[in-house]
């Protein structure tokens, strides 16, 4: 059902196919569609509900100065070097490494990660699916205890007061009867107990139907496989012809959510406690101290990457429909900009209605923060549903996640289907948590290797100035410094602090059983084995393994068709012998001029 245009005829037959330079793949309709593809797949899911968290965690405004060094030094000279490895080209994240046979393993390493990221983004569209039709209720269902919860679950906390009575026993009261009673409760006689608030458990009990743990399978959940059927149906149909239809859609899916998160952050500012939850997010809450923690720079530098796609083949995949001549410079500049600025911006968005939520609450807004999921279908819609009309704006939200979501997936699959013929057999649909990053950063510092010391770095430059235009020796300095030192530094420090302070994951606070951690190793392995089996096949296997050129019939009038390419032995004897002749030629000429 999905397909790449690749053929010929359909790119010929295409109503735009005038415009196409390449008629064997096809190209962009125009540069517009390629820029909001590109912004589409960069300015994702964590743009919107992990970087505001990890800028509150990481020191608040302090943490923009990491997260913009790694920018600089790493994130942006990758994505301009896929942008320009990808558009000179015009090959997928797999063939593309032609240019360097031996490193064509990175290429397949690439591919599937892109299959496993595929099944795992969509289970997220899925969800925003399943929150968006759940939204047309009045009231939410998760914005009071209904009947799916237990008792355990209140908008309240539950704190109850040790008092003495009139015959001189402890008893515990509410606040309730304090109330009644006009009394009063010294601090110390105050115990809380642990509640969940009604979208953790809606999130748990509802949505989910989480199991104990991953021993616990559990049965299907029609409801959201239904929903999740459904996000397959709208990428499939999205990318039905290929980056033709996907280039047109990206005009709406690319800028919508612009247009949700100005809406919310309107909405947002007006409210009471806005302003404390934007200075606890990049205010005066700011920790400079955070800087000297190596997680920090960790933080940023992963975030920096998931956030580009750098790494996963994306962005060679894309930028290999470009046509050759396009400004693949310009077009990696204001992508990388407006990412960046995205994540700054979608802050403010989320931080002012948290601190909202933290001001009706009475709690600090770091006991309303969270990330990830938690941020993105527990916190913020907690705190939609405490506002008027909300359902609409809880409509808003998850119809904001699932384009945010729907445009990055576009990437993920062209990604996918340009490199069908390597991968078709791994179409995996295990979810485990794997640590991915440690794959990013492994295959962003080969392909640096790669292409920066085996292909050239200055032959790479060559190639990149056939299609923007000569540029003068000043122009590539920075270019140089971090493509041949700073990036594959910072990439190799972080990839092997990655490795030193892995931890085993966990949900929440129940960790994963053993065989779960050891299975998402074993994930990781699978993908990144191709590296060395492609590298040893390239150079080794393939020269013992195959023919000789001058295998086939000995008499050329016997070789038709299929061996009419065959190099005939007197051929090849005669060859031998004219380069030994020439060796005798050198040698005698050096003798003699000893």
């Amino acid at each position: 059902a999905f397909r790449p245009v690749l053929d010929k005829t359909d790119v010929q037959n295409s109503h735009v196919g005038t415009t196409n330079e390449n008629l064997d793949r096809g190209n962009w309709s125009s540069n517009t569609d390629y820029l909001l593809s590109l912004i589409g797949y960069a300015v994702g899911l964590g743009n919107v509900w992990r970087f505001p968290y990890l800028a509150y965690k990481n020191g608040g405004g302090a943490f923009l100065i990491p997260y913009t060094i790694m920018l600089a030094f790493a994130g942006l000279p990758l994505f301009f070097l896929e942008c320009s490895f990808g558009q000179f080209a015009s090959l997928g994240p797999v063939s593309v490494w032609k240019a360097v046979p031996i490193m064509q393993g990175v290429g397949v390493t690439m591919v599937l990660v892109s299959t496993l990221v595929a099944t795992y983004y969509n289970c997220i569209i899925g969800y925003s699916i399943y929150y968006l039709f759940a939204s047309f209720q009045f009231p939410l269902p998760w914005s009071d205890c209904f009947e799916w919860s237990d008792e355990n679950c209140s908008t309240q906390p539950k704190d109850y007061c040790n008092i003495t009575s009139a015959n001189g026993s402890f008893v515990l009261v509410n606040s309730t009867w304090l109330n009644d009673n006009n009394a009063t409760c010294e601090g110390s006689n105050i115990f809380s107990i642990s509640v969940q608030s009604p979208s953790e458990q809606y999130w748990d009990k509802v949505a989910l139907r989480r199991s104990s743990g991953l021993d616990e399978s559990g049965g299907v959940i029609w409801h959201l496989a239904l929903c999740l059927l459904l996000a397959w149906i709208i990428v499939g149909a999205a990318l039905f012809k290929g980056i033709k239809s996907s280039g047109k859609l990206v005009y709406f899916t690319a800028i919508f959510p612009y247009v949700v998160l100005i809406i919310l952050l309107i909405r947002g500012v007006t409210l009471e406690g806005a302003r404390e939850g934007i200075e606890y997010y990049i205010g005066t809450h700011s920790d400079i101290s955070k800087l000297s923690d190596a997680e920090v720079w960790k933080d940023a530098a992963t975030q920096i990457f998931f956030s580009l796609g750098t790494a996963s083949g994306g962005l060679v995949a894309l930028s290999s429909y470009n046509k050759f001549n396009n400004n693949c410079y310009s077009d990696a500049i204001v992508v990388c900009v407006t990412n960046c600025a995205t994540s700054v911006f979608a802050g403010f968005a989320i931080f002012s209605v948290l601190g909202h939520i933290a001001y009706i609450s009475h709690k600090p807004v770091s006991e309303v923060t969270q990330s990830g999921f938690g941020l993105a279908f527990i916190a913020y819609p907690e705190a939609l549903s405490k506002l008027p009309i909300s359902p609409l704006w809880s409509i808003l939200f998850f119809f904001m996640l699932l384009t945010l979501g729907i445009d990055s997936q576009f990437a993920i699959i062209v990604c996918w289907l340009v490199g069908w013929y390597v991968c078709l057999s791994v179409c995996l649909s295990i979810r485990i948590v794997v640590s991915t990053s440690l794959i990013h950063h492994g295959s962003a510092v080969l392909e640096l290797v790669g292409i920066i010391y085996i292909y050239g770095g200055n032959r790479f430059i060559k190639d990149i100035e056939m299609m923007i235009g000569k540029k003068n020796c000043y122009f590539w300095l920075w270019w140089r410094a971090c493509w041949f030192f700073f990036s594959p530094c910072l990439l190799t420090i972080i990839l092997v602090w990655s490795l030193v302070t892995f931890s085993a994951p966990s949900y929440g606070n129940i960790p994963y059983p053993v065989w779960g951690t050891v299975l998402g190793w074993f994930m990781l392995a699978f993908c990144i084995i191709w590296i060395p089996i492609f590298a040893v096949f390239t150079f080794r296997f393939r020269q013992i393994c195959s023919p000789t050129p001058d295998w086939g019939p000995y008499l050329e009038c016997h070789r038709g068709e299929r061996y009419k390419n065959q190099e005939s032995p007197q051929r090849i004897q005669q060859s031998k012998q004219n380069e030994n002749d020439l060796s005798i030629v050198y040698a005698n000429d050096f003798i003699s001029k000893l």
